[in-house]
Order: structure tokens, then sequence, then C-alpha cells
């Protein structure tokens, strides 16, 4: 998986839609926590574009409890197409999530540590010290936020692309409907990451756009 530049992931808990999305996509994020038999459908995965597991927790907008979780994603980075896991930033900073996060590197996969703010957006200053605690503890730092207006975004722009300047390796998204074009918008500020599901109707997030409309939009804005 290519952190260097802009990638686009599609959102799924089943990995068969990974054939249909290979036209739009780069990587595939496996939502693990949504997913009825996550090991068994990765076991079987053959696909050609690299896996993001991604367990999130139900306590930043998953459906994965307990540590079982933990145990599952590190089943998973064993996988060869496993090329990143995602671990929100509170994970890490306990000793099983340090602990996967070491066996995640040993074995040559990424780990994207990631904040969901589902409520609001943050101010600049605590979107940066949050990115900022992702990218010491991990080697891509994810924020997402919820945008109720148009500085919102703004900020997250300017937070991104402070960072990004900076060295800094970046993924960020404004939710809701006031941050959707965002999800466009933000790779010309430096984000690495974009998230789209191949349907509407399969969205884990709000304010996502299909991935063929977001890939669409992308490439225009980037010039590509």
């Amino acid at each position: 998986m290519d952190v260097d530049s802009f990638s686009l992931a599609v959102s799924t808990a089943d990995l068969g839609d990974e054939p249909r999305a290979r036209e739009h996509a780069d990587i595939v994020e496996f939502r693990m926590d949504l997913a009825d038999d996550p090991l068994s459908m990765l076991s079987a995965y053959d696909g050609e574009l690299p896996v993001i597991a991604t367990n999130r927790a139900e306590w930043e907008g998953g459906e994965a409890t307990g540590d079982e979780r933990l145990d599952a994603l590190r089943e998973a980075t064993d996988h060869p197409a496993v090329d990143a896991i995602d671990l929100e930033l509170e994970t890490l900073f306990t000793a099983p999530g340090r602990d996967l996060a070491e066996h995640a590197r040993n074995n040559d996969v990424l780990v994207i540590a990631s904040v969901h703010d589902f409520e609001e957006t943050p101010s600049q200053r605590r979107m940066r010290e949050l990115l900022e605690n992702c990218t010491d503890h991990a080697d891509v730092g994810k924020l997402a936020v919820t945008a109720q207006s148009e500085s919102d975004v703004l900020d997250l722009f300017r937070v991104t692309n402070l960072l990004t300047e900076r060295g800094q390796t970046v993924a960020t998204i404004a939710m809701g409907e006031v941050g959707r074009h965002s999800r466009a918008v933000v790779p010309l500020y430096g984000s690495k990451i974009g998230y789209a599901p191949l349907e509407l109707a399969d969205a884990t997030a709000p304010g996502q756009y299909d991935l063929a409309t977001l890939s669409q939009l992308v490439d225009e804005l980037r010039g590509n």
C-alpha cells in the first residue's frame, strides 16, 4: 500500500465486492466488525486489491465489542493481502493495542491510527494535536470529524495541509452533508486515503459518495 500518494478505498463488509470495485478503487477497507464471518471471508480472499483490515469498536462508531476484536485483527495481519490495519488512537494507548501494532509492523503491515468525532469539528489546534498523536503512534493518522458549517471544512483543510507540509501522513474527512464535498477536495490538501462504499445503500459513514462518483470527482479535481 502506497501512502506517498492518494489511494481510494472501497469500504465494505463483503470481500466479494472486490471484483466490481477494481475499476475505481486502489484498496479495500474490509469492515470486519460488519461482516458475519470475517476471518473465514479473509482466508478465502484472492482478490487483486490490497486490504485495510478494520474491526471498529462500538465506542467509536463500529459494531465490534470485547477484546476478541483485537485477536481477530492480529490474525488478519497474517494474511498476505492485508497491507494495513486501522486501530482507534485510544486503543493504541493500551498494552494490547501497542502489542498488536508491533505485531503488524513485524509483518510489514502498516498501522492507521484513527479518531472519529460524530458530534462536531474540534478546533484547529485540537485537530492538529489529535493527528500528531496519531502519527506519533502509527504510520498514518486518520481523523474524521462532523462538519456543522463550511468554516469547519476549511479548518480541516488547513490542518491537513499543515501536517502534510510537515511530512506527516494523514487521512482526513469531514462527515455529514455539509462536509460531503471534502471527500473529493481534501486530497488536494494532502489527505492520503479516501473512503467510499461500492453503493450508497452500503454507506458506512454519513455523507459518503458511492465509489464511482468519488473516483470521478477526485480524478477531475486532480486533473487525471
